[in-house]
């Protein structure tokens, strides 16, 4: 086939849109060395993109070889590719770019004080010749599909093209806070941001990206365990979306939308979102790069780990982990207030912990089960032995405000009031907590019920008539061959076939579901992640059920004891910042808040 042809073929699967051209030249400057990238666009990118960057060049002779199919200077052995650190390695983005573009290639090498120049048309390069002396590169595409008028016809509207665009300098400019980048659209500036150095000026540009109450709700985490580390923001589930357009994963500085990584966040958030709502993300995920293989899509969108188990047990723990730690700290409000602005009107409460991370504690075992607390009545406000101290007070006992700023003062404060039978009105040091006493209840309810079936194990119950079940000839080697999983997980089923399994035993607390539903799930979920929480879901739908029915109703007179008792409880429980719907349990105003409410001060 003629090479423009070739080129073309491959720019099918390269170049989609103008934002496939940006992704990939933004990717090459950033393999560059770049700190530094300007990008222009002209009517969504159909007209014109020029990225300039500061990185190091290319060198003159290798000029004409960059704009050769198949040629890149990332890889030069098989060894090379099973351990991937650039961005770009395909060496298929300029030649296929340029065949359907008038394309125009300006560098100048490090070290170097001559630029030279070269113009691609119809995949025929022109002479090479002198340019302005200016260090790194610049690139222009001009035209896009300018030859292939079907392509053309396929595109958008200006605005929606730079719409996918500028989504795609979004996700660069998040992986990368050490590059300058600058975004213009028809000579008007749309981003200019700033390296960051700090995690402070990093919140900044986050904020800027995704919007000041993306970073006001999320919790910075950070874990490292044997090689692996997971760093970044997770917004909390009251800050849950309804679609998932807010979830960036990075994958060694790679953007990549993976179903391992998916399914392991939403098992980690699954205790407390509303169904159908989606998390928000912005995660760093590092590892060896000998353990991921990042050449499994054309477009590098995917990729696949070569322990997949042992990566979706990590991911899950950590981000687990993050949430549950969410709860009342004693740490003060954000530092990065300044640049967000005045809150306004009432907050989460849990945001006064998010400054401080959740890195802490190093990330158990994936293999071990994390231990909670010993579980405790669940009907009752009895507490521990130890936290009576802080219950046991009268109002005429009950602190001044002059005292509430002292280190002692429990981080949820001290209870003043109720509210219309519903709401718990509370004095901390940093101001007025207000609680909803019914989803607090219910999310500790929760969590104790919980972790006393974890400490019994799951009791099963044999069945009066076995169920036969028609399965896959895989799905039955499967039971055979996980036989101790199913048995973990509360089920004796039995391989009586080549395509015919027997259900014998089932959960106690499942007696009243579709058990045969639930294992085909569960049977799926073991043949493409390897592990399944189809179970755990479902045992834990029932006891959010019986929490919910087990807390305090609305209208319910509580002493004082037995409010401070609820708020010692929260402060102990894992996920108290919502209740078990993804509901807050209780939100903070400041000091500075309530001046403002009653314009104090000016």
């Amino acid at each position: 086939m003629p090479v423009q042809l070739v080129n073309q073929i491959a720019a099918g699967e390269v170049v989609e849109r103008p934002a496939s051209v940006v992704k990939e030249l933004l990717e090459n400057s950033l393999d560059a060395g770049a700190t530094k990238i300007s990008i222009d666009i002209e009517q969504g990118g159909t007209k014109l993109i020029r990225i300039t960057d500061n990185g190091h060049g290319i060198h003159k002779d290798d000029l004409v070889l960059s704009l050769s199919p198949h040629a890149t200077s990332k890889i030069h052995s098989i060894d090379d590719l099973e351990q991937v650190t650039s961005l770009g390695f395909r060496g298929e983005a300029l030649p296929s770019i340029a065949s359907v573009s008038h394309l125009q290639l300006t560098s100048c090498y490090k070290g170097g004080d001559e630029t030279w120049q070269l113009t691609m048309n119809n995949s025929q390069a022109s002479e090479i010749v002198p340019a302005a002396n200016k260090p790194g590169t610049t690139i222009e595409v001009r035209d896009l599909f300018f030859n292939i008028p079907a392509r053309r016809k396929f595109l958008r509207t200006e605005k929606t093209e730079f719409s996918h665009l500028d989504d795609v300098v979004k996700r660069i400019s998040l992986s990368r806070f050490d590059v300058d980048i600058t975004l213009r659209h028809n000579q008007r500036v749309v981003k200019a941001l700033r390296a960051a150095s700090n995690r402070l000026e990093q919140e900044k540009r986050v904020a800027e990206i995704l919007g000041p109450a993306f970073i006001e709700q999320a919790v910075h985490m950070d874990f490292d365990y044997e090689g692996l580390r997971l760093w970044g923001w997770i917004a909390q589930p009251t800050f849950s979306r309804s679609q998932a357009d807010m979830q960036y994963f990075y994958v060694n500085g790679r953007v990549v939308k993976d179903r391992l990584v998916s399914h392991a966040v939403r098992q980690a958030y699954s205790d407390v979102l509303f169904h159908g709502r989606h998390p928000a993300y912005v995660l760093f995920f590092e590892c060896d790069p000998v353990m991921v293989d990042v050449n499994a899509h054309p477009g590098k969108h995917e990729v696949r780990f070569r322990q997949s188990r042992q990566i979706h047990d990590f991911l899950f723990r950590a981000i687990h982990k993050s949430l549950a730690e969410v709860c009342v700290s004693e740490t003060s409000a954000h530092d990065y207030q300044h640049f967000s602005g005045a809150v306004a009107g009432a907050v989460p409460a849990s945001e006064s912990a998010l400054a401080s991370g959740v890195r802490d504690r190093p990330v158990p075992d994936p293999g071990l089960v994390q231990h909670r607390q010993p579980a405790q009545s669940s009907m009752s406000f009895a507490v521990a032995e130890q936290r009576r101290a802080y219950t046991e007070f009268s109002p005429d006992k009950m602190p001044l405000a002059a005292e509430s700023e002292s280190a002692d003062m429990p981080p949820l404060g001290f209870a003043r009031a109720q509210l219309h039978g519903i709401y718990i009105l509370a004095e901390n040091a940093s101001g007025m907590v207000l609680v909803d006493m019914h989803a607090a209840h219910e999310r500790i309810t929760y969590e104790r019920l919980k972790t006393a079936r974890e400490g019994e194990g799951i009791k099963s119950q044999p069945l009066l008539v076995p169920i036969t079940l028609s399965v896959s000839a895989r799905e039955a080697q499967l039971v055979e061959d996980r036989a101790e999983v199913f048995k973990q997980l509360g089920f004796e089923v039995d391989r009586v076939a080549d395509e015919s399994i027997k259900i014998r035993q089932i959960p106690v607390i499942l007696s009243n579901s579709d058990v045969e539903t639930l294992l085909r799930d569960v049977l799926a979920d073991l043949l493409t992640h390897g592990s399944s929480s189809r179970v755990e879901q479902a045992l834990n739908e029932i006891l959010s059920t019986m929490a919910c029915h087990g807390s305090i109703r609305a209208n319910r007179k509580l002493t004082i004891e037995e409010m401070n008792a609820l708020l010692r409880d929260m402060e102990i429980t894992e996920r108290s910042g919502q209740c078990n719907h993804g509901r807050p349990t209780w939100i903070q105003m400041s000091i500075a808040e309530l001046d403002k409410l009653f314009m104090r001060g000016r």
